[in-house]
């Protein structure tokens, strides 16, 4: 409590370096006093924020590494301190808010301080016995092997590339351990479950403690209350104000897209992807086909099939052109558990939420049976007039021998999965789902499927789905392009009138 208590009151002697406040003191946050007490609490290793961008969360870890390195708290000798950023360029952020800080203090205690610029960024502290640093240190493992840092300040950890990003992380925390030093970990959201940053947020461990600003998923852009959330510093006078950050809503609504996409992972610090390849619908057009009231089981329907292997999910979508209605069922095998298949994944309980809702089941012990699945498959839909099944034709000699073991009778279409008939049948389901012709009740299984379904364009700009991640399962999304995309053919179909002619 002493070692919080003297760095809150350190960090409000400070002034502001930059901004509408420059120079005035600097008064710390409800939502910052609160970093501070968790990250130096005792026993406590790493700390971990996740807040929305322009809360000066940057300013805050900048502030406690100057505390850190003068022995505000931390009276070891040789003192080193270590910022860690994917660049060069975006640690001088932090570099920078340290030596605007350091104006801050009295005459005396300035000329204690030697900042050096080139070849590294770098600040040396010669009080209190000398040998202290603070380095700035880019995403490269190499470079951060054989120190023994006291502090380690990771800034924007959801956004390090992914291999140099992780050898860094372990670099750091192994030298972390040289000297009981304490690392923190900010960033805004990472975009996707399967990132170490949201690995970090979402595992509970002793010895982590966790701070996250992120709303509720699936609220519109300009929602208030959960723009509060993840910008608790808009109502402090941090950062952007509230009336800005409700006109770039309303701004990234109206483009949509990925400008849409960006505003919800940077600044309502929501975990979605950023990916700026073609995706095949972003998060908010698909939320615009879930509906809490559904459309009736009307005319035929169209089943759409994803067959997978032992890793992969097999799915089927079921879709009624004449309605609009969408249902879709996943099926992993059983072993092993969804939870562990979860972990692996990088989803955590996501697959064990999915199977208590419904969406998702289990058959079979290493594979899925092709056979017994179908009957399931089927019987979701007892009653009802099939029109078509429509498949990959990639699996069509063994997807051919289960419908005959299953005693199943329809007629089946069979689709590529590459440019030829990739680019139509996506095309087709964006614009069904885009006139509205596609209603299904919220399902986290579609959710997460379109959040990793990406499309890749031939330079004849024809379309082919793909994964965004390696991890991630577009069984479902793959599904769905199928069943919605026959069923948009179907409806295109002129109806016969009368009977055929003779000619004789």
């Amino acid at each position: 409590m002493r070692k919080v208590n003297t760095a809150i009151r350190f960090l409000e002697t400070l002034s502001i370096p930059e901004g509408p406040k420059a120079g005035e003191q600097l008064k710390l946050a409800p939502f910052q006093k609160k970093f501070v007490r968790g990250a130096l609490a005792d026993g406590v290793q790493v700390a971990v924020l996740s807040i929305g961008r322009g809360n000066a969360k940057t300013a805050l870890s900048a502030g406690i590494a100057l505390g850190a390195v003068m022995g505000k708290w931390d009276d070891q000798p040789r003192r080193e301190i270590i910022i860690a950023a994917r660049t060069r360029d975006q640690g001088r952020i932090a570099f920078d808010f340290i030596v605007g800080f350091m104006r801050s203090l009295s005459g005396d205690e300035q000329k204690l301080f030697t900042v050096r610029r080139s070849p590294r960024l770098e600040i040396e502290y010669e009080g209190d016995g000398g040998g202290h640093y603070i380095r700035v240190i880019a995403a490269d493992g190499k470079s951060a092997l054989g120190s023994a840092p006291t502090l380690v300040l990771m800034d924007e950890r959801g956004h390090w590339a992914a291999d140099q990003g992780d050898d860094l992380e372990h670099a750091l925390m192994s030298g972390l351990g040289k000297r009981g030093g304490r690392a923190l970990i900010i960033s805004t959201s990472a975009p996707s479950d399967a990132h170490p940053f949201s690995v970090w947020l979402d595992e509970q461990q002793a010895g982590v403690y966790v701070q996250e600003h992120r709303p509720a998923p699936a609220l519109p852009a300009d929602d208030l209350e959960s723009l509060k959330e993840a910008n608790p510093g808009a109502v402090h006078g941090i950062g952007s104000s509230i009336e800005w950050l409700q006109g770039q809503a309303r701004r990234a609504i109206a483009r949509g897209g990925s400008t849409l996409t960006s505003f919800r992972l940077y600044n309502r610090n929501e975990r979605v992807s950023g990916e700026s390849r073609d995706v095949l619908i972003t998060v908010d057009e698909w939320l615009n086909c879930e509906t809490a009231e559904l459309p009736d089981r009307q005319g035929q329907v169209v089943i759409g099939i994803d067959l997978g292997g032992s890793a992969s999910m097999t799915a089927a979508a079921f879709y009624w052109p004449e309605t609009g209605r969408l249902e879709c069922l996943g099926t992993f095998p059983s072993k092993p558990s969804l939870l562990d298949r979860g972990q692996k994944d990088g989803v955590s309980g996501a697959y064990v939420e999915m199977q208590n809702r419904k969406e998702l089941s289990t058959l079979g012990d290493q594979t899925v049976p092709i056979a017994p699945w179908l009957k399931e498959v089927v019987g979701q839909i007892e009653g009802e007039e099939i029109a078509a099944i429509t498949a990959d034709r990639y699996k069509q000699a063994e997807f051919g021998e289960a419908l005959d073991m299953a005693g199943i009778r329809a007629s089946v279409i069979w689709r590529g999965m590459g440019f030829k008939d990739g680019s139509e049948d996506c095309e087709r389901f964006r614009r069904a789902a885009f006139d509205g012709k596609v209603q299904s009740a919220p399902s986290l299984l579609l959710r997460s499927a379109f959040a990793d379904a990406v499309c890749l364009r031939d330079p004849a700009n024809n379309l082919k789905l793909a994964k965004a991640r390696s991890t991630g399962r577009i069984d479902a999304a793959a599904a769905t392009v199928l069943a919605v995309a026959e069923g948009a053919r179907m409806m295109g179909r002129p109806m016969r009138k009368g009977g055929r002619i003779l000619w004789a």
